[in-house]
């Protein structure tokens, strides 16, 4: 009987037999190789984690012990000698705590109060500038709750209408907007002070029905070409974005490029995987959240329960949980300690954060699904217009990423990494023409990158200086450094650009974002769970909701109910105005110096330190159970993808880029701005840090050359990106290429004046001023013949 064919006889016979009887143990065998090195990797992996989870924990306790120990040697709390009248201590500090105590009782009153007026007001702005509504998104075709409102200048500021306008756009990530102008000293402030028109995106508490985050986008693209039809005769705008605005303003940027001047994103969340990973400064609990909560169906739920609306509160108490300390005892204990001078501030700030707005459940959805879980808009997964998809490469005018070591939140990774998501080289970078400088903060946290008085007047008014010249640096990714002057007021600082290459930032992530791998995991299985809730949970959680018990959740979520608890609603509360009246006529701080007030201070350091043990070992444990979790499940999975330890980052030569073999395809054409373009991008590669000073010296340089100041914005941009390339992969090739270029005598004249010029520029290095010479010999050589290009005639591709 003939034997039935189990395979393909693709050799014929007998030989195909015989290849597969000889075939079959190394194949048995390298499976078997390929089940060892998956248990091995497994193995590795866990005692990786095991060893982490045990030096966070350690270093956890640590911080405990020298909190305590420097709360003990401080010596503000600790105590002195006992005074001579111990009782007359205690009791003049009786008396103070007691009176304290009545004003704490009687602002937080105040808080609850001021919260119900603002409820009443509709819940505005909260900007400390007057404003007026430009265009209201809400009577567009497809409406919004957004509009855009003009910033009126304060008395005594002038604006120039011509100078470039400001577009400052705040986060929906639960409150109401103003963070962005909540006071003088803020990015509003700075703008106005440098006299530019500045512009605000706000949005008000009710999503209108259906709308969607592209239905956003293309509100604030309106809201775009509306400040530029006002602004005619000035440069095109700045878009300033502040956390989850600037993932907005990047989408805005890559809408609409042609009308975007530059962008500045800060403490903005672009590459949601990316964190510190093996410890660092600071972990990044934040970026585990959603796995350890099993996915985006969190957000399904809330959404279900707020009746097809998500509540802001709860995206709040996700920050507040991040830093328990402050939440539940150091920012009371701070207004209780000084009341009399923190009242102001404290009821300032509570007005805003107490501010909760909502969404429509596609939203919530889309920046959970695209950002938060699918971290898909640096990787250019993000749908647009049907059948097309958001690009960040087509944004074109210079991008500023300002982040903080500090900030829990939003951490450098996340707000840089991006970069290399999107574009493969430096060369890449340089050959699409585009400017990125990144300027990171040593310490301020998430909030302070937005509301710090002293970020604003250092950080912020560095960054709104440098935007009119920083398109005179030449393409490239740069970082930039503030430096402190012992000059006064905008003079007080100088900025200086260093320029680096991508592939050294990527050593900024300590194990080569190794650790994002899981975070692919997280998004099938939110995927999964997703499914799940729908078919499952949703439709009876629906049934039993309705807008009665929406608003009902809504008003008894806690952080609302902390509020109004404590405001007049509450009987209770009556008598505490009269108290605290009777209170400040008779006011009667302790004495400098109270022993027992510094006792006080010291326990609140010990409950201080108590609960910033707490959330250290919470965050290890969650950082160690999403890795168990998940690396896991990624160890364990297709042994023919890639695995736990695999770079993540491919990088391809950037020579075979079209962009970049263009660029070097036109080395021996070009005329005098050519020639000049590619001579600053062979003597800028051996540059140290560039001062802004420098930057506002080109830009007079080019307006003052007849030929330079006729170019239009994109040619000078192209013939930049061509030199950068050209310079950085064949800069043998481009120098011996610039004589041909300037056949004409006049045109080499003015370009060794150029040089001349150059060659006395202070901070020049040695190597520049070599390469300068080594030009200019080549220059006073005889030109080519057959050569004739006129001074000034605008390059052709």
């Amino acid at each position: 009987m003939a034997r039935a064919k189990t395979r393909p006889d693709l050799m014929g016979g007998r030989a195909a037999d015989a290849f597969f009887s000889r075939a079959g143990p190394l194949l048995r065998g390298q499976i078997m190789e390929d089940r060892q090195n998956w248990t091995a990797d497994l193995i590795g992996l866990m005692g990786k984690l095991g060893r982490l989870y045990a030096a966070r924990a350690l270093e956890a306790q640590k911080s405990f012990l020298d909190h305590l120990q420097k709360a003990a040697l401080d010596p503000e709390t600790a105590v002195a000698v006992v005074p001579e009248s111990p009782w007359q201590a205690w009791a003049s500090y009786l008396t103070d705590a007691a009176q304290r105590s009545v004003l704490f009782w009687d602002t937080l009153r105040e808080r609850g109060n001021i919260y119900l007026e603002h409820l009443k007001e509709g819940s505005p702005p909260l900007l400390a500038f007057q404003w007026e509504i430009i265009s209201d998104g809400r009577t567009f075709e497809r409406p919004v709750n957004y509009a855009l409102v003009r910033i009126i200048p304060p008395r005594g500021v002038k604006v120039d209408d011509r100078k470039r306008p400001f577009i400052i756009i705040d986060p929906r990530a639960g409150h109401g907007p103003g963070i962005g102008g909540f006071k003088k000293d803020s990015e509003v402030g700075v703008a106005l002070e440098f006299g530019h028109p500045v512009y605000f995106v706000v949005f008000f508490p009710e999503p209108e029905p259906g709308q969607t985050i592209l239905d956003v986008t293309a509100a604030e693209k309106t809201f775009l070409e509306t400040v530029v039809a006002r602004h005619p005769d000035s440069p095109r705008p700045t878009i300033y974005g502040n956390c989850q605005g600037g993932w907005a303003s990047m989408l805005l940027a890559a809408d609409d490029p042609g009308n975007v001047g530059s962008v500045v994103i800060n403490g903005a969340p672009m590459s949601y995987w990316s964190g510190s990973f093996s410890g660092g400064e600071g972990e990044n609990p934040m970026r585990y959240s959603g796995g350890l909560l099993g996915g985006s169906w969190l957000a399904l739920l809330a959404s279900d329960l707020g009746n097809g609306r998500f509540d802001g509160a709860w995206l709040v108490q996700n920050f507040e949980n991040l830093n328990p300390a402050n939440t539940l005892w150091t920012k009371y204990y701070n207004l209780w300690k000084s009341v009399d001078t923190e009242r102001e501030r404290f009821l300032e700030f509570e007005k805003w954060w107490g501010g909760y707005f909502l969404m429509n459940e596609e939203e919530i959805r889309w920046i959970v699904d695209n950002l938060f879980v699918g971290n898909k808009l640096a990787r250019g997964e993000v749908k647009a217009a049907p059948g097309s998809y958001v690009d960040l490469k087509a944004i074109r005018s210079p991008i500023v990423m300002f982040s903080s070591k500090g900030d829990n939140i939003t951490p450098p990774q996340q707000a840089i990494n991006w970069v290399s998501d999107v574009y493969s080289s430096t060369a890449e970078i340089k050959a699409r023409g585009q400017v990125i400088v990144g300027l990171v903060h040593e310490s301020v946290g998430h909030l302070g990158i937005f509301v710090s008085g002293k970020v604003a007047q250092k950080e912020h008014t560095e960054i709104i200086e440098a935007l009119d010249y920083i398109e005179m640096l030449r393409p490239g990714l740069y970082l930039m450094e503030i430096e402190e002057t012992p000059g006064t007021g905008k003079d007080r600082y100088l900025s200086t650009f260093t320029e680096v290459t991508l592939e050294e930032r990527r050593k900024f992530n300590r194990v080569q974002r190794k650790d994002e791998k899981p975070f692919e995991v997280v998004a099938e299985v939110s995927t999964m769970n997703e499914k799940a809730y729908t078919l499952f949970a949703r439709p009876l959680v629906r049934g039993l909701v309705n807008e009665t018990t929406a608003q009902l959740g809504r008003t008894f979520h806690p952080n609302r109910a902390q509020r109004w608890v404590l405001s007049d609603l509450n009987p209770l509360m009556w008598p505490v105005p009269v108290l605290a009246s009777a209170v400040r006529a008779g006011r009667k701080p302790a004495e400098a110096g109270n022993p027992w007030h510094r006792l006080e201070q010291m326990g609140s350091e010990w409950i201080t330190a108590s609960w910033n043990v707490f959330r250290d070992l919470r965050d290890a444990a969650g950082e160690f159970l999403f890795f168990q979790i998940y690396g896991t499940l990624l160890t364990l999975g297709d042994p023919e993808g890639d695995r736990q330890g695999h770079v993540l980052e491919k990088r391809p030569d950037p020579r075979a880029l079209p962009v970049v073999q263009e660029a070097l395809a036109n080395i021996e054409k070009g005329g005098y701005a050519e020639a000049l373009a590619r001579i600053s991008s062979l003597v800028g590669r051996f540059a140290g840090a560039i001062p802004l000073t420098r930057l506002e010296m080109t830009e007079e340089v080019v307006r003052g050359d007849r030929a330079l100041s006729k170019l239009t914005e994109d040619e000078r941009r192209r013939m930049r990106s061509e030199a950068e390339v050209m310079a950085m992969l064949e800069p043998e090739r481009t120098l011996r290429a610039i004589p041909a270029l300037l056949p004409r005598r006049e045109d080499r004249e003015r370009v060794l004046a150029f040089l001349k010029w150059g060659r006395g520029l202070d901070g020049i290095r040695k190597e520049q001023v070599d390469l300068i010479d080594r030009v200019a010999v080549l220059l006073r050589e005889r030109p080519p013949k057959g050569r004739r290009k006129s001074a000034g005639t605008k390059p052709k591709r």
